[in-house]
């Protein structure tokens, strides 16, 4: 009885915080930069475990490639950031250079940087690229070398895994396809619970093995992310942000709570792909 009563003195304390109507201030600086921040697979050569089978020389995917590209470009972006570290910049904007020059250069193995990047600044006119990527490793089967007790939650994920896949299987997806559902909020969430959160599950007692491996791939993207917010920036500007689909996952969470930024929706454009 005691507990009921507890419980209704503390729901109707909160009720003036209930009631209350949308904050009428607006969480973001009224110079706030447009974003547009995508994610996609790795379309060429790449060190990535979750590299997706793609023929980056075949004619109609980069026809593909470049019809997705026409779309973006309408964004108008005047600076664009890639999945490069930043000690490359002056190789990677002058390779950027080069195929504003001529579109038609070839490359060994051209990546999503190359392909999608690249061609949505030459249409856009985009004359800044960027580099923001930060390495560094963790191990994500570290259940493997443990003997943890919530073998369920994890064989649980498996399976969820295993559902998606037979569902959406990529070698039968198109390109727009992929990135339409790359870009889903729902498919984000997902990437981040399979490739952070699932490990939280993975501990022995009075540890936290899983959480320090997964910390690691955090310390990751806050290390990207504050890469980003090195880039120079006016309020005029327009960025477009092209990494694998998980960093993009992350970035919305910070992106979208910070004033300095307003993200703009990805599937806006991709729906406009014809």
């Amino acid at each position: 009885m005691k507990t009921i009563i507890t419980a209704i003195i503390l729901l109707c304390s909160l009720q003036p915080v209930l009631a209350q109507p949308p904050l009428a201030v607006s969480t973001k600086f009224d110079t706030a930069i447009a974003v547009l921040n995508m994610g996609s697979f790795h379309m060429g050569f790449t060190s990535d475990a979750n590299k997706t089978e793609f023929d980056e020389h075949n004619a109609e995917n980069v026809r593909r490639v470049h019809a997705i590209a026409k779309a973006i470009a309408e964004f108008k972006p005047t600076v664009i950031l890639v999945e490069r570290q930043p000690s490359y910049n002056t190789t990677l904007q002058n390779e950027y250079n080069a195929y504003l020059k001529n579109p038609k250069m070839k490359f060994e193995h051209p990546s999503e940087i190359q392909l999608l990047a690249y061609e949505i600044g030459r249409l856009s006119n985009t004359q800044r690229i960027y580099g923001v990527d930060y390495k560094e490793g963790y191990n994500y089967m570290i259940g493997r070398n443990i003997k943890y007790k919530d073998t369920t939650t994890v064989k649980g994920y498996m399976r969820m895994l295993d559902s998606l896949d037979k569902q959406y299987p990529e070698d039968k997806m198109t390109v727009l396809d992929h990135l339409k559902m790359a870009n889903h909020p729902q498919y984000l969430d997902m990437l981040m619970n399979i490739n952070a959160d699932i490990l939280t599950h993975i501990s022995t007692e009075g540890k936290a093995e899983g959480a320090e491996e997964a910390a690691k791939f955090y310390h990751r993207n806050l290390v990207m992310y504050s890469n980003i917010n090195q880039v120079e920036l006016k309020k005029e500007d327009r960025v477009f942000i092209l990494m694998g689909a998980t960093h993009t996952a992350f970035f919305n969470m910070w992106l979208q709570r910070s004033p300095k930024y307003k993200v703009v929706n990805v599937l806006d454009y991709l729906n406009k792909v014809k």
